[in-house]
């Protein structure tokens, strides 16, 4: 068979088996389509598939065939990423700062925190930093892994519980928006080569010039140009990050972020992050899933995604209650809101893919963070919607 037969052998893969499992299963409540697509996977890769049956692996996923699929991968999340940053709305948490900030901040710290303290333990171990990481770089990449919001998935989660639209859901978002903002800027620390420090700085020197022109733009295009110049701005960012040594993810997130959202219809934004989840980003999971590694022996992964995914919720939720002490919000209110906080799936593994390929974390260490991701989703609903049932009052809280 050529390239191309095989390559759409692993795209039928790709689009099949999740959708089957989530449709027969019934998976819905507890793990949504995209987190079956996550665990999907981690599945067909080298870890689970290539162990099995090694030859139909290597057949189906050849080098051809795998880079193929990781230019997809990469045009999926760069977009995905952007939509993430265009949907940031940072003037209704500036109209409601102190409330947003000390809830932000603290939901935010503490789960870094704990992570950090979760990344020292690893850090007693060989095999789990990369090549190329000095030891704060791990250990702040580790810490912002487990403090991390996904917030489009957090939407999605939100519209299925029917409470974006609420007080409720607008005032989460808004909280999720800011700790967005810092998510990108340490990641952008983190990455910060210091041997190519002035091109980094040269970078974002120009980004800022030029994003100022790209906003003078916009406003004067016609909406539906506007889509097509976005995509064209998002393609020069990401290779000006990339350039510069950031990566691309970042120039991905700062295209968006410079942009406002009412440029764009709501619905047209909602359709095209439903689009892009539906007809690419699973192959952004299956490229994800090939990354994936066992090297050190399952038990050893598993245990340290335990030990991140404790980290990573329980700093969410003690973060989320010390606000909600400091505000004085009603009973239920801080816990209901840091579960949804905590929902983790795709940003983290975005962010987790970026510390790998700039070799700061190994694939176990990924793997590791892969499965507190997908642990991490699927606690979500099974845990907020009950607790919805209970205080139907609290979806019109505006603060």
């Amino acid at each position: 068979m050529n390239t191309s037969e095989i390559f759409l052998i692993a795209m039928i893969i790709v689009f099949s088996a999740p959708f089957l499992v989530w449709r027969v299963a019934r998976t819905d409540y507890y793990a949504p389509l995209v987190v079956v697509q996550i665990i999907a996977g981690i599945v067909l890769g080298p870890g689970v598939l290539g162990a099995l049956f090694p030859d139909y692996y290597s057949f189906v996923f050849n080098p051809q065939v795998s880079a193929a699929l990781n230019g997809i991968a990469w045009w999926a999340v760069m977009i995905f990423v952007w939509i993430a940053g265009i949907e940031l709305d940072l003037r209704q948490a500036w109209m409601n700062r102190r409330e947003s900030g000390i809830t932000a901040g603290l939901a935010l710290s503490v789960p870094l925190l704990f992570g950090c303290v979760a990344a020292l333990g690893l850090l007693q171990y060989s095999g789990w930093m990369g090549a190329k990481a000095q030891n704060w770089q791990f250990i702040a990449g580790i810490g912002m892994a487990c403090a991390v919001t996904a917030l489009p998935i957090l939407i999605l989660l939100m519209e299925k519980l029917e409470i974006l639209r609420q007080p409720i859901g607008q005032r989460i978002l808004r909280y999720a928006s800011l700790d967005d903002i810092a998510i990108w800027a340490v990641l952008a620390l983190i990455l910060m080569d210091w041997n190519r420090v002035w091109r980094q700085l040269g970078f974002l020197l120009v980004f800022a010039v030029a994003a100022w022109l790209f906003r003078r733009l916009m406003v004067a295009l016609a909406e539906r140009d506007r889509w097509y110049v976005g995509l064209i701005w998002l393609g020069v960012c990401g290779l000006g990050a990339d350039w510069s040594g950031l990566h691309f993810m970042v120039g991905a997130f700062l295209s968006g972020a410079v942009m406002d959202t009412d440029w764009f219809k709501q619905a047209d934004v909602d359709g095209l992050r439903h689009n892009v989840l539906l007809i690419l980003m699973p192959v952004f999971f299956l490229s994800t899933g090939l990354r994936t590694a066992w090297s050190m022996g399952g038990s050893a992964v598993f245990v340290a995604a335990a030990v991140l995914l404790v980290a990573s919720v329980s700093g969410k939720l003690l973060g989320v209650h010390i606000a909600g002490k400091l505000l004085g919000w009603q009973a239920g209110e801080a816990r209901l809101i840091g579960w949804l906080l905590q929902t983790k799936a795709l940003i983290m593994i975005i962010f987790s893919n970026v510390l790998l390929d700039k070799q700061i974390i190994t694939s176990t260490t990924f793997t590791a963070l892969l499965l507190m991701a997908v642990g991490s989703t699927m606690l979500t609903i099974p845990v907020v919607a009950p607790m919805l049932k209970r205080m139907p009052d609290i979806r019109q809280r505006l603060r």
